[in-house]
């Protein structure tokens, strides 16, 4: 199974470093992306280890929480479709993504 990084999620990636860059704490920014990183790669061995995204309830649509940021996911059949890496206090926002839709209301 393959994972694919959609444009949203790199642009995800690059603002978690960016953001400590701006701190004076470059190091940290690199170690989460990193991590992160590393724990995306854990998906294709069992890709419904992330829990359904609750705002919109689908089986495809997942998310592994790597504290603070949840990771999410499209779960396709022969792939994985990093979507967002977003923090978890924000209200979740896939309309500029692959999956191009709004929460359920």
């Amino acid at each position: 199974m393959k994972i694919f990084i959609s444009d949203s999620a790199y642009a995800d990636l690059e603002s978690i470093i960016d953001y400590y860059t701006k701190k004076g704490v470059s190091h940290i920014g690199e170690q989460f992306v990193t991590s992160i990183i590393k724990h995306i790669e854990t998906i294709p061995a069992n890709p419904d280890i992330g829990r359904k995204v609750p705002e919109f309830n689908s089986e495809q649509i997942r998310e592994l929480i790597h504290v603070p940021y949840r990771v999410v996911y499209l779960r396709e059949d022969k792939s994985i479709r990093v979507i967002r890496v977003w923090r978890s206090e924000r209200v979740l926002d896939l309309k500029d993504t692959p999956v191009g839709i709004k929460p359920k209301t």
